[in-house]
C-alpha cells in the first residue's frame, strides 16, 4: 500500500468541502493536467499533491530483500493569490489531514492507506512574480507498511 500513499491524502483533503471550494475544487494529485506551456496560466488558488518517492528500511529476518517499514514522502504544493490565502489554507489542509487519519469515520475504504506515523515540515514561502502567487510546500515523511 506503501506506493499509493499519496491517494489517502488526496481523499483526505477531497473530504473538507470547505477547502474544496476554497481552491474551486483545483486538487490534483500528481500534476495539474494541462501542457507545460499552459501552467502559468492555472488559475490561483491550487493544490498539487506529489508522492515524492519510498525507501524501504532494514531487512527482516523473514526476508532478506525487504523490511517491514517503507518510509514514502508526501508534498503538498498550495499556491495562493496572497500571503494570507496562503496562509489560511496551508493550515487548513494540515488539520483536515490531522481530523481525516484520526477518524473513524471515513466516506471511503482506505484505512490501510494511512500512515502509521509521519514527520511534518513545511517549506520556506516564495513568491513567484511570473505568474503572480505565493507558494509553500507541506512534506509528510510517513512510516507505512508495505
Amino acid at each position: 500500500m506503501s506506493l499509493i500513499t499519496d491517494k489517502v491524502f488526496f481523499n483526505a483533503l477531497m473530504s473538507n468541502q470547505s477547502l474544496v471550494l476554497k481552491v474551486g475544487s483545483r486538487i490534483e494529485n500528481t500534476s495539474i493536467p494541462v501542457p507545460d506551456d499552459q501552467f502559468d496560466n492555472e488559475p490561483v488558488p491550487y493544490i498539487i499533491i506529489t508522492f515524492d518517492g519510498l525507501m524501504n528500511d532494514e531487512n527482516t529476518k523473514d526476508s532478506s530483500f525487504e523490511g517491514d517499514n517503507d518510509k514514502v514522502q508526501i508534498s503538498i504544493e498550495v499556491t495562493a493569490n496572497d500571503r494570507e490565502e496562503l496562509g489560511d489554507l496551508t493550515t487548513e489542509i494540515r488539520r483536515t489531514i490531522i481530523s481525516y487519519f484520526e477518524s473513524d469515520d471515513h466516506e471511503k475504504d482506505d484505512y490501510d492507506l494511512i500512515p502509521e506515523d509521519y514527520d511534518f515540515s513545511a517549506s520556506n514561502v516564495v513568491y513567484d512574480p511570473t505568474k503572480p502567487c505565493f507558494t509553500q510546500t507541506l512534506t509528510y515523511r510517513c512510516d507505512t507498511k508495505p
